[in-house]
C-alpha cells in the first residue's frame, strides 16, 4: 500500500462517452459489462488504438503506454480477426497479445490473465505505463469452476468453488498506480465480464464489481436502437477517474450526466403527454442532441481536443 498513490493522470479511450462520463484514470481498474454481442471488445480495441496517437506524441518512454490485451476462451477465428485490425493500424507496436482460445485446456484459459498480467506488471514497476484487457473473465470463472470440479473440489454458489472472489482480486489487485518513489509506473486494467439477459446481480458479476473501481455497462437495448457504443450513463460510474479528468474536460462536461439523467426521467413521461411545457420540451430536445453527440463509429477513436469541441 505504501508503494502505491492515488490515481490522478487521465487514460483516454478515445470514446467521447467515456471519457467525458465515466473517465479512467492510469492505474485504475474499469470493469466493461454487458451481455453478448454488445460492443464490449470493440471499447477495449478503440482504446488500444486510440494510444497510437497519444503514443507517436510521447517525448520518453514513460509517457508511452503499452497495451496487454488478453484473449480467454475465445474463437480463434476471433483472435485471428484482431491481430489484423491491430497490425493494420499499426498497433502492434506497443501492444502484446495473449491468448489461450476456446480449443486450449481449462488450466491454461485459468492461467493466460496471470501470465498477461506479469507482462503489464514488468512495465508498472519499470517507472513506465500500461494498460491490460481481460477478454473475459467469465470464461476464466467457468474454466477454474472446471477444474475445481475435476478436483473435487466442494463447490458453492453457481457450482463455482469457494475462493472465486480471490481468484480475480488477487489478478486485478495488481492494477495499480506506482509512488513517485517507486519510480511512479501504472497498470490500468479493463476487465471484461459477459452477462446473462442483462443480470448484473449473478455471482460472477458482483463479485468482480465489488473488486473494480467502477463500471461501464452496456446494453442490448440501446445496442439494438443504433445508440453505440451501448453505454447506459445511469447504471456506469468511475469511482476514482475524474480526479484524473482533464480540466478542460471537466468544465465542458460538468452538467453533462446530470442532463442526460433529467432527459431520461421526463423521456420516460413523454411518451404519455402530447401537451409539454417549453422547458420540457428544450430538455428533451437537448437530451437528445447529447445521446447523438456521444454516438461513435467502431475504430473511429478521437483525439481528446476534438472530444472536448464536439461536447
Amino acid at each position: 500500500i505504501i508503494e502505491r498513490k492515488s490515481v490522478h493522470e487521465p487514460m483516454q479511450t478515445g470514446f467521447k462517452a467515456v471519457d467525458s462520463l465515466v473517465p479512467i484514470g492510469r492505474g485504475q481498474r474499469e470493469l466493461i459489462i454487458g451481455d453478448r454481442q454488445t460492443g464490449k471488445t470493440a471499447i477495449a480495441i478503440d482504446t488500444i488504438l486510440n494510444q497510437k496517437i497519444l503514443n507517436e506524441r510521447a517525448t520518453s518512454e514513460k509517457e508511452t503506454l503499452y497495451c496487454v490485451y488478453v484473449a480467454i476462451g475465445q474463437k480463434r477465428s476471433t483472435v485471428a480477426q484482431l491481430v489484423q485490425i491491430l497490425a493494420e493500424a499499426n498497433a502492434m507496436e506497443y501492444s502484446i497479445l495473449v491468448a489461450a482460445t476456446a480449443s486450449d485446456p481449462a488450466p491454461l484459459q485459468f492461467l493466460a490473465p496471470y501470465s498477461g498480467c506479469a507482462m503489464g506488471e514488468f512495465f508498472r514497476d519499470n517507472a513506465m505505463h500500461a494498460l491490460i484487457i481481460y477478454d473475459d473473465l467469465s470464461k476464466q470463472a467457468v474454466a477454474y469452476r472446471q477444474m475445481s470440479l475435476l478436483l473435487r473440489r466442494p463447490p458453492g454458489r453457481e457450482a463455482f468453488p469457494g475462493d472465486v472472489f480471490y481468484l480475480h482480486s488477487r489478478l486485478l489487485e495488481r492494477a495499480a498506480k506506482r509512488s513517485d518513489l517507486t519510480g511512479a509506473g501504472s497498470l490500468t486494467a479493463l476487465p471484461v465480464i459477459e452477462t446473462q439477459a442483462g443480470d448484473v446481480s449473478a455471482y460472477i458479476p458482483t463479485n468482480v464489481i465489488s473488486i473494480t473501481d467502477g463500471q461501464i455497462c452496456l446494453e442490448t437495448e440501446l445496442f439494438y436502437r443504433g445508440i453505440r457504443p451501448a453505454i447506459n450513463v445511469g447504471l456506469s460510474v468511475s469511482r476514482v477517474g475524474s480526479a484524473a479528468q482533464l480540466k478542460t474536460m471537466k468544465q465542458v462536461c460538468g452538467s453533462l450526466k446530470l442532463e442526460l439523467a433529467q432527459y431520461r426521467e421526463v423521456a420516460a413521461f413523454a411518451q404519455f403527454g402530447s401537451d409539454l411545457d417549453a422547458a420540457t420540451q428544450a430538455l428533451l430536445n437537448r437530451g437528445a442532441r447529447l445521446t447523438e453527440i456521444l454516438k461513435q463509429p467502431q475504430f473511429k477513436p478521437l483525439p481528446i481536443e476534438k472530444e472536448i469541441l464536439v461536447i
